[in-house]
């Protein structure tokens, strides 16, 4: 069976706790100051009801195996988003379901009226920074906005 991008549902919230957090245990990224130790992944279902904002996830035969989405984050300028939280599961990388995961959001950002995305990575996530790249997205000098997220050190923007 192939694999499906759907709208995150709360029965997604801890398999993508868990997603998200042996990710950055596995390329070891810092845990403070990242998605890590943010209270709300561990309730992203709930977070996403957010207005302006949208999550997806990929899934094959009932697995998920990770997500993306768009998030308003407070701070940054009119007609921008960030993307957010994109991780898959070991097994499910280099199958191109990032690439579909941006493609979704892109659609997504746009239909909700943004003209733009941020995001904020790591050197240590460099397959992810390269799809970011070949996907149109440019290197900034700094943050922008107030994601929480300060250990942060790759910031990027695209025009949609």
């Amino acid at each position: 069976m192939s694999s499906i991008i759907r709208s995150i549902t709360e029965k997604d919230n801890a398999a993508l706790a868990r997603i998200i957090r042996s990710s950055l245990n596995e390329f070891n990224v810092p845990k403070i100051g990242t998605v890590y130790s943010d209270p709300t992944t561990d309730r992203l279902y709930e977070l996403f009801k957010t207005k302006g904002a949208s999550y997806f996830v990929a899934e094959e035969d009932d697995i998920l195996l990770g997500g993306c989405g768009i998030f308003p984050t407070e701070g940054l300028p009119q007609g921008c988003a960030e993307l957010v939280k994109l991780y898959l599961s070991e097994a499910a990388r280099g199958k191109g379901l990032g690439r579909k995961l941006l493609e979704t959001c892109f659609q997504a950002a746009i239909k909700s009226g943004y003209n733009k995305l941020y995001l904020e990575s790591f050197p240590q996530l460099e397959k992810a920074v390269d799809l970011y790249l070949k996907a149109g997205f440019e290197h900034l000098p700094q943050a922008m906005g107030n994601s929480g997220h300060h250990a942060c050190t790759i910031w990027m923007l695209k025009n949609l």
